[in-house]
């Protein structure tokens, strides 16, 4: 492991992971190993993001979260009503989470799930099957709307202030938000038709645009003022996604 993380070090495209879906009795030793890591890439240049994934057979969540992991990847299931696959929870920042397909259906995901995870603070990763040469039977036009949806969730990723966002569905009557409230909204609208957002305690005034959550076509919404709830609809049918931003 010393030689490894020697070699290694200097790179930034470097995520560790202890192994992939070991079992539960194997959780004291990849806690072990993660602190190790943590634990000799302090005397380094470099410090790197150090991950624990779903125990297969059998395991619980909680051994992730409890985990001194810096980033994990959960099985579906998760407490008050919430699932990894439709519906995630809100991320609280104590871990990174990688809602990876491949721990939650093996071969499986929706365009829902790709922005509904990420407006829930979590990052989707896809298991690709690859024209169903890796494990998928089903048609390969089955996986296109994902991929592009992934392609466009990282476009918008890159153009909002992500550092100063947090989930908070209470702002939004679909209840998938991703906000710095006063400056920044997006909200997902599974199924389309008009959204309520919470916007009372946000002053000025908003520019608005819904993007086609797939095929990224923007177009722009009216000016919105804050101070109150505001509703909006998609002038197109479907699953959409608003995004708000303080207008300058």
């Amino acid at each position: 492991m010393r030689k490894l993380i020697d070699t290694l070090n200097d790179l930034d495209n470097v995520l560790y992971e202890i192994s992939n879906e070991n079992h539960p009795p194997s959780t004291d030793w990849q806690y072990h190993f993660i602190r190790f890591i943590h634990d000799y890439e302090k005397a380094k240049p470099k410090q790197h993001p150090v991950g624990m994934t779903f125990q297969y057979k059998g395991g619980a969540n909680a051994a992730l979260f409890d985990s001194p992991a810096d980033w994990v990847s959960p099985n579906p299931d998760a407490a008050g009503g919430y699932s990894w696959r439709d519906n995630p929870p809100p991320t609280d920042g104590r871990k990174v989470v990688l809602n990876d397909t491949d721990h939650l259906w093996g071969i499986g995901g929706d365009v829902a799930w790709v922005w509904k995870t990420f407006t829930r603070g979590a990052n989707p990763l896809f298991m690709d099957p690859y024209d169903n040469r890796v494990l998928g039977k089903d048609s390969e036009a089955r996986w296109l709307g994902i991929r592009r949806a992934l392609g466009q969730a990282l476009r918008l990723a890159e153009s909002v202030d992500l550092s100063g966002m947090q989930p908070l569905p209470e702002l939004a009557s679909s209840r998938f938000c991703l906000a710095r409230p006063g400056h920044e909204y997006v909200v997902f609208v599974p199924g389309g038709g008009e959204v309520k957002l919470e916007l009372a305690g946000a002053g000025g005034s908003f520019t608005t645009e819904w993007i086609h959550p797939v095929e990224g076509t923007v177009t722009p919404g009216p000016e919105v003022a804050g101070g109150a709830p505001r509703s909006l609809k998609p002038p197109f049918d479907g699953d959409a996604v608003l995004h708000l931003r303080g207008a300058k």
